[in-house]
């Protein structure tokens, strides 16, 4: 009797049969551009070997104008149909299941060639798009169902068509970014033209017996978006036009709404999928901040959809599915959905991985390799480098003693997980408590390791972490100043303070003081009204005026450095910090001196001549700005002539990156 029985129950789409009702969501990670097809096969190879039951690639460009960016894979000749053929025989010959993404960019390429229904520049790229003509559009889709041909040729088992997300069919649904007069504009008939015989002319293509997939926009979440009446009606003509399934895909790229950033409540979006279900008689997918098989298990139970869709969990754990189904689900990986590793790597233009799981896409690096000799290992250190550290050091057959000064391990994770909409953290802390339990590391909880008591240790791991940063400024009697770590652990505050530092910390502490109650990470139906998201049958694209929570403080958010606070914040989770800080009302300024903390503030002044000192008013002053390295131990072992190797914080104590921090850990046991 499995916990799981919808999630795992199989289900029918078109002619093929899934084994389970699990989708693994189509995600860019700059792997097929690398051309190191061989990698390729062996990440989804992985993701099958782990029991989803149909994995969707990665955007594949049907031609050059459509290519996210110059560059961009796709299925542009012979070869590339052979390269392909290794990642689908990889899929198949562990029992998968594939369908290759296709993804037309329209306006959203990074290219002076891309093309659009009307020249409207995206606000998140660089280039003005040509305005395609009657010649033009018929291109587009001749290339889309080539592309189609292609993959089927390739031995994919179907083809996910994008029409969601904002990109190139998504554009010519709403006025937004359709201002034509022709039969590609105007008229909803007209708009939803082009998506229409796009699918028509895919089915066409490629006959009955192969997969077809249209991912289609439920909420725009941009002004002059879909009706909920033109989804439906396009639901029902994508349906009549040939598709097997419907995937559905909340917000436009460039929606000033977050959609699967952590602070977005688990499963925020699949009642508006529950909307459409019944409307169609082909298969609804559900998507967005589904993490845990619980989550999509409740999903599916309640009838909000048929199938869920999960991308980036399949990062964190390509087990996922197998271990679900082995009654294992409390060793999944969780994702946390932090971005840090998957999207903000996109677009820093690197592989993309994951914080949690390293191995993500760089699997060859992280291949299972038995110790050539056990070694007796200390860890000293269980935040996330030390952990990282301890497992994969007795995965591969090491015998390890973790030391750890405090009564738990999870080092700076546990002040993390205390900032609303951060909860995600609880699950990682959780999961790292499962695996070492079941591991066999050696576990010291209480034991502050000592130079002197570390002998017999054939390798010894330093993972001591950091200590906050002392600014040094010069602070009067009676004033009341607080370390982020003391705030963080409950620390009273009062109703007006002033953050020294606007780093990621200070962030933190700032929502972490602007918020009351309960997270609305936690209560979906405020999330909502805190970022305006209404239903679709009542406001058009499900856009409405938000309305943020008050401020539970008055908050000061203070910087050195002359630029915009927050501004190296994640690329892709930055803006929503700003956002929802702005939306209290915190106050964020650049390019101060701080002269002196005073019992009524803080005195600062601006640029490199200290111009007009002036006070600003607090009962608290709350010091985020930075950390050092705690490298007692480690300068205190150089002379012992142990081998001592110095991770995490401990090595580099710049803003705190648990992405740096595992990726170091987990490398660094694999040399050992």
């Amino acid at each position: 009797m499995t916990a799981y029985p919808h999630l795992l129950s199989p289900i029918t789409l078109g002619h093929l049969t899934l084994p389970n009702r699990v989708l693994m969501g189509s995600m860019h990670t700059n792997l097929e551009e690398r051309g190191d097809w061989n990698r390729v096969a062996e990440f989804y190879g992985a993701r099958a070997r782990g029991g989803v039951g149909l994995i969707v690639t990665g955007g594949m460009a049907p031609n050059r104008e459509g290519a996210i960016a110059p560059g961009a894979a796709g299925l542009f000749s012979a070869e590339d149909i052979a390269n392909h053929r290794t990642v689908t025989d990889r899929v198949h010959d562990a029992g998968g299941r594939i369908a290759m993404q296709i993804l037309h960019a329209g306006r959203y390429a990074y290219s002076p060639e891309c093309v659009a229904p009307s020249s409207i520049k995206s606000p998140i790229t660089p280039f003005a798009p040509r305005a395609l003509d009657a010649a033009g559009i018929e291109k587009q889709i001749a290339d889309i169902a080539t592309a189609a041909a292609r993959a089927r040729e390739a031995g994919y088992d179907g083809v996910e068509v994008m029409g969601s997300e904002g990109y190139f069919l998504n554009q010519f649904l709403v006025a937004h970014t359709n201002r034509r007069d022709d039969d590609w504009g105007g008229s909803v008939e007209n708009r939803m033209r082009l998506p229409v015989e796009v699918v028509r002319r895919v089915r066409a293509t490629v006959g009955a017996d192969f997969v077809i997939v249209y991912r289609i926009s439920l909420l725009d979440l941009v002004p002059d978006g879909q009706s909920w009446d033109e989804v439906v009606r396009l639901a029902r003509a994508i349906e009549a036009a040939g598709a097997s399934v419907l995937n559905t895909g909340i917000g436009w790229h460039e929606a000033r709404i977050p959609t699967i950033a952590t602070s977005v409540p688990r499963g925020a979006f699949a009642w508006v999928t529950k909307k459409l279900m019944g409307k169609v008689s082909i298969p609804l997918i559900t998507s967005n901040r589904i993490n845990t098989p619980d989550v999509g298990e409740a999903v599916l139970a309640e009838g909000a959809a048929d199938m869920i869709s999960m991308a980036r969990p399949f990062l964190a754990d390509p087990d996922f599915v197998a271990k679900a189904a082995a009654g294992r689900a409390d060793e999944i990986a969780p994702c946390i959905a932090c971005n840090q590793a998957c999207l903000d790597h996109i677009f820093e233009g690197k592989v993309a991985s994951c914080l949690v799981n390293p191995r993500a896409c760089h699997e060859s690096d992280f291949a299972h390799r038995a110790a050539g000799r056990r070694k007796r290992v200390a860890v000293v250190g269980a935040g996330p480098a030390g952990l990282a550290a301890a497992l994969r050091l007795d995965e591969r057959g090491h015998e390890v003693v973790l030391f750890e000064r405090a009564d738990a391990v999870g080092g700076q994770l546990n002040l993390a997980r205390r900032v609303p909409g951060k909860e995600e953290f609880d699950g990682l802390v959780a999961w790292f408590e499962t695996m070492l339990a079941k591991s066999g590391v050696t576990l010291r909880l209480g034991e502050e390791a000592r130079a002197g008591s570390l002998g017999g240790f054939d390798e010894i791991v330093v993972a001591t972490g950091v200590q906050p940063r002392d600014p040094g400024i010069p602070t009067e009697p009676g004033a009341r100043v607080l370390g982020y770590r003391e705030v963080l652990a409950g620390a009273a505050v009062g109703e007006t303070v002033v953050i020294v530092g606007a780093g990621g910390i200070g962030f933190d502490v700032a929502e972490f003081l602007t918020q009351t109650g309960t997270s609305a990470t936690l209560r979906p139906a405020d999330w909502r009204a805190e970022w305006g998201v209404a239903d679709p049958e009542v406001r058009r694209g499900g856009l409405a005026d938000p309305v943020p929570e008050p401020a539970a403080r008055q908050v000061t958010l203070l910087q050195r450095k002359p630029e915009k606070p927050g501004r190296r914040l994640g690329k892709t989770t930055g803006w929503i910090h700003r956002a929802a800080l702005q939306a209290r009302g915190v106050t964020m300024t650049g390019g101060v001196n701080y002269e002196r903390i005073e019992a009524g503030g803080i005195v600062v002044s601006t640029g490199p001549e200290r111009a007009g000192p002036r006070l600003i008013a607090a009962d608290t002053v709350v010091l985020c700005a930075g950390q050092v390295s705690e490298r007692a131990l480690a300068d205190a072992l150089a002379s012992t002539g142990a081998r001592v190797h110095v991770i995490g914080g401990a090595d580099v104590a710049a803003e705190l990156d648990a992405k740096r921090a595992i990726d170091q850990g987990m490398r660094l046991a694999s040399t050992i």
